[in-house]
């Protein structure tokens, strides 16, 4: 059996609709022309959307996969992806939004144990809820990178998720503000921003990057990362991107070494 060698990064927010999706999608694609062997985990079970961004139609998800773990008919996590392109798998969210249910958090270190000895990169994209399954994420990835948004409420309960990683000394995350989502939501200064969450801003997505017809590559499959007219487009954003996918990998890698050591 292979030993478990890839990373594991969780995209989280405590706030529907700040791009989570989105710059997993994109990370996706950045670890792709990084020669990465790449899985993309839909763990938003009840609304995910990596499938219908991507264009794929799955016949397998997560939730059967849990399901052959639990009656000891787990062979392999192969079974149960979907290709994407020959670098990119996804692990879909439950086709039926009621398996989403029975998902118990047990299981979500024996799936990460898996993805690991099969891939390079495992980016998870999570619900925006502080339940037990992502709870369970956020205690279990490498590293999280927590996007967050010029939202007042947005902000706030950001906060009180940072407080809770301070308080149980988790230093292993990356703070992301994002601008490009909604380019008139400018109301507070990034030193206010600062201020409300109690931590720095490890990077900023700037309304540069906002994409107007964006409907029109998800209609499409496509990963804008991976597109010409983008990388062309909107280069300097393409470049931040890049810092950060390899920023997430370099904290995967040192949050390893602390737990080997400790």
């Amino acid at each position: 059996m292979a030993s478990a060698k890839g990373k594991i990064i969780s995209v989280s927010s405590v706030k529907g609709g700040v791009g989570k999706t989105t710059m997993a999608i994109n990370l996706a694609g950045l670890y792709f022309m990084m020669k990465k062997r790449v899985l993309i985990i839909d763990a938003d079970f009840y609304s995910g959307g990596v499938s219908t961004w991507l264009d794929i139609r799955n016949q397998k998800d997560i939730y059967m996969m849990i399901d052959s773990i639990s009656n000891n008919r787990y062979s392999s996590i192969t079974d149960y992806v979907t290709h994407y392109n020959n670098g990119i798998d996804v692990l879909a969210s439950p086709k039926d939004p009621r398996s989403a249910l029975k998902i118990e958090a047990k299981y979500i270190p024996m799936i990460f144990e898996f993805a690991k000895r099969e891939y390079d990169v495992v980016l998870v994209d999570t619900n925006h809820l502080m339940n037990e399954v992502n709870l369970m994420i956020l205690d279990n990835v490498d590293v999280s990178l927590l996007m967050v948004t010029n939202d007042l409420i947005d902000l706030k309960n950001m906060r009180n998720l940072i407080q809770i990683f301070k308080g149980t000394d988790k230093t292993n995350y990356l703070v992301v503000l994002n601008c490009s989502r909604d380019t008139g939501r400018d109301y507070l200064s990034l030193f206010d921003i600062r201020n409300i969450l109690k931590c720095n801003i490890d990077y900023t997505i700037g309304n540069s990057f906002y994409i107007k017809n964006i409907d029109k590559y998800v209609l499409n499959g496509e990963i804008l990362t991976l597109n010409r007219s983008v990388n062309r487009f909107h280069g300097g954003d393409i470049l931040k991107l890049k810092k950060i996918a390899v920023k997430l990998l370099e904290s995967g890698e040192e949050e390893s070494e602390q737990k080997e050591s400790n």
